[in-house]
């Protein structure tokens, strides 16, 4: 018989050494997977995680697909500092972007520079408005927000669908569930010509860069940082929780909201029945992969964004299924926890006494 005993304070080092043995696992484990579909690994390899980044589109293409995955990423992680869950990040990032079609699609005649920061403050404030809701139950009622924000992504879907079926169809897009596409003055400047990535890259550094200043250098990051760590300590010094919840929520739901502007003002150009492949949740293991702090998560975030250009390029050229994308993110957080589970907990053997039965 053997149980788990919980380890010393694990050193800084274990704990950034985690995040490379789960991506080591997840490739150890991935080569098996290109080998029983009948591909050669090493030339599989090199299709999925190498050849998206050798022409300067597919680096364009990775940047683009980290921007929301980096803002996402960096309001998750701050409230997983302080034990706030908040798993709803893509239906904040959904509403974000309905509110920010609405200013574009109102505005659609007017050709200002005030039209573009105008739908980011409103993206940013829907995707407030819809993290407010957990938030609310969550101090109130306490209510899980773990369950609250996740059905709310759902409840933002059909509204988005319902949307772009009715009140905000292109009236002259032969009945395609989609709105009019948005004037240049409602559209993301592109960093570079040729290339899709956006201005939005830009506005996710800095809030990777602010978000680190806030936990490293603020006292309200610091007291979201005691609450994660030691609920007790933060109590016993008058932490409020209530306002540690509120600040995680209404963060990551700007940011998130940010996010969605960055979609639908970016490569879609539009409101569409559906504007994330899922990047709110992608998110939860950037954070986690990220270890929670705002310069992980970027480089994190590069790490799934290849996740994906990688699946697309590998059903293009070795006619994979579709869902690898799903199963290497899946095995990059499944290796995670596994090794945060060893780095906190040891496997003890249980000596059985003498006369007592096991």
């Amino acid at each position: 018989m053997s149980r788990l005993e919980r380890r010393p304070e694990p050193s800084r080092c274990m704990m950034l050494a985690s995040p490379l043995l789960a991506a080591l696992a997840m490739l150890v484990t991935g080569s098996l997977l290109f080998f029983f579909i009948g591909q050669e690994p090493v030339h599989a390899f090199y299709v999925y995680f190498v050849k998206p980044w050798t022409t300067l589109y597919g680096v364009g293409e990775l940047l683009l697909k980290a921007t929301p995955l980096i803002l996402c990423g960096v309001g998750l992680a701050i409230g997983f500092r302080a034990n706030v869950n908040n798993i709803g990040a893509d239906g904040q990032l959904t509403v974000g972007a309905i509110c920010a079609g609405a200013v574009a699609l109102y505005f659609d005649e007017v050709q200002a520079w005030w039209v573009l920061p105008l739908m980011l403050l409103a993206g940013a404030l829907g995707g407030m408005l819809w993290a407010a809701i957990p938030a609310l139950l969550r101090t109130r009622f306490n209510t899980s927000e773990i369950l609250v924000s996740l059905m709310l992504v759902y409840v933002a879907y059909h509204l988005l669908s319902y949307l772009v079926h009715g009140p905000m169809r292109d009236p002259a897009g032969f009945n395609f569930p989609q709105s009019k596409m948005f004037s240049e003055s409602a559209t993301l400047p592109l960093l570079v010509e040729g290339l899709r990535v956006n201005a939005a890259f830009i506005l996710s550094l800095i809030a990777a860069g602010a978000a680190w200043f806030f936990c490293k250098h603020t006292f309200a990051g610091y007291r979201m940082q005691v609450s994660g760590m030691a609920p007790a300590a933060a109590l016993y010094a008058g932490f409020s929780e209530p306002r540690n919840v509120w600040l995680a929520f209404m963060v990551s739901g700007a940011l998130a909201g940010v996010a969605g502007v960055g979609e639908v003002a970016g490569p879609l150009g539009q409101l569409q029945p559906s504007v994330s492949p899922g990047y709110g949740f992608a998110a939860i293991i950037v954070a986690y992969v990220g270890r929670l702090h705002p310069i992980g998560v970027v480089l994190s975030a590069l790490l799934m964004s290849l996740l994906y250009i990688g699946g697309e390029t590998a059903q293009i050229e070795l006619q994979a299924p579709s869902a690898i994308t799903g199963i290497f993110q899946g095995l990059l957080l499944f290796y995670l926890l596994a090794a945060d589970l060893f780095i906190h907990y040891r496997i003890k053997p249980h000596k059985r006494v003498a006369g007592v039965p096991a």
